[in-house]
């Protein structure tokens, strides 16, 4: 639980910090802001799950602890102390940026991500993140941070939302008046399309990869790096 509140608090406080230097330092351009924000939060997560990964499985979010426990690899009853520590770790975070920048400590975001196109976007984008999970956790595991980092990268350019996927990272982001934030009034329906993407991506995930072929896939890898399974 401390490695998944912690883990979450620095992701947090990468992605808010991230946005706020990018502000302050693009001189108006959203482009280089919303650059800025992706190479650091990937970067982050790459070195976040590397480091929490064999504590926690480094979660971080809420929807991928619950399809960890719909897929077996997460005991359920674990799965509540999972996200409040997740929730309490991500305004925890947003906290800590706001600090580190003179930043009031919370404040109501009043940046609007309504529409159809944003709750599509995060529908897409956290279907895309889960599977990613799923299914290089199986086959690659020692290539899953890397994995991870470089599709929220690339998912922050494709995605019309810049890719939240995560309801603990919403509901904390609702909390920054920056250039990360979403309106309160925005969070509901985009956890509700997270939660849609999470699920219809482990469905896909438990016929794309069967248990059986993953663990395949798993002995492959061991065999691979010359390890004894």
């Amino acid at each position: 639980m401390a490695a998944e509140a912690i883990g979450t608090a620095l992701l947090l406080a990468t992605v808010v910090g991230s946005g706020i230097m990018g502000e302050r330092l693009a001189s108006g351009s959203l482009a280089i802001t919303l650059l800025a924000n992706s190479i650091a939060t990937g970067a982050g997560l790459i070195a976040l799950v590397l480091t929490f990964g064999p504590v926690s499985g480094a979660h971080f979010n809420p929807a991928v602890s619950v399809t960890s426990a719909a897929q077996g690899l997460l005991a359920w009853r674990e799965v509540p102390a999972y996200v409040v520590a997740q929730i309490a770790g991500a305004f925890a975070g947003v906290g800590i940026a706001h600090a580190m920048f003179e930043e009031p400590l919370f404040a109501a975001s009043r940046r609007a991500r309504a529409g159809a196109s944003q709750l599509l976007s995060e529908f897409v984008a956290t279907f895309g993140l889960v599977l990613v999970i799923a299914v290089v956790s199986r086959r690659r595991p020692t290539a899953a941070p890397i994995a991870v980092g470089a599709y929220i990268t690339a998912a922050y350019w494709f995605t019309a939302s810049t890719s939240f996927a995560n309801p603990a990272v919403t509901l904390a982001r609702a909390a920054t008046d920056t250039f990360a934030g979403i309106r309160p009034t925005d969070v509901p329906a985009f956890v509700a399309a997270q939660l849609a993407g999470a699920t219809a991506a482990s469905w896909f995930c438990r016929w794309l990869v069967p248990i059986r072929s993953a663990r395949e896939g798993q002995l492959t890898e061991l065999v691979r790096q010359g390890r004894e399974p």
